[in-house]
């Protein structure tokens, strides 16, 4: 039992990093990458569909992402979809392709931005110390019915509080550099 309730904690543990760093993927450097649009949707012939399925994103340089439409009359869907995905990105139509510059974050943008990538690392912690309260409440439960010895019970909630600290250093790792990230100008 309590190999398994491990084992499934690790991993609950594990989704909730994941969509920390899927959360901080959606803050914006100064730097340009292409993931800033992942979340754009194009109306395609009457369909919503994510940019990456009209088109192709590559960076230009460090400061430009470049979209490259498929077909040709799309090109101005796509262009309005940049614009109305409130990103702040102002995309320039070039003929046949758009090219997307990242404007420079002020000073006072970055401090915002830091504040909510602590509030989202903060929450990542949270959800983790809520899922080792999870863990040992079931550890309490089993000891209650007899399922485990109190000395199993002990070496379980030990094993937990270390996955614990292991993600939370994880969480406090993935803020660090993303702090640092912000303030590279």
């Amino acid at each position: 039992m309590t190999a398994e309730l491990k084992k499934t904690t690790e991993q609950k543990m594990q989704k909730s990093l994941e969509a920390l760093k899927a959360d901080l993927g959606k803050i914006r450097t100064g730097r340009a990458h292409t993931g800033i649009l992942d979340h754009v949707q194009v109306d395609y012939y009457g369909s919503m569909v994510p940019i990456g399925q009209v088109a192709n994103l590559t960076l230009i340089d460090a400061r430009t992402i470049g979209v490259q439409a498929w077909e040709k009359p799309m090109l101005a869907k796509v262009e309005r979809a940049i614009r109305d995905a409130d990103l702040g990105l102002n995309p320039a139509n070039q003929g046949d392709m758009i090219r997307v510059p990242m404007p420079a974050l002020t000073e006072e943008r970055r401090r915002e931005l830091i504040k909510v990538v602590k509030h989202e690392g903060e929450n990542a912690k949270i959800a983790v110390r809520n899922l080792r309260r999870d863990a040992n409440a079931h550890l309490k439960e089993g000891l209650k019915k007899k399922e485990i010895a109190e000395d199993a019970e002990r070496r379980a909630q030990d094993e937990i509080q270390k996955l614990t600290d292991r993600f939370v250093s994880e969480i406090d790792k993935l803020l660090a550099d993303k702090e640092k990230d912000l303030m590279a100008v």
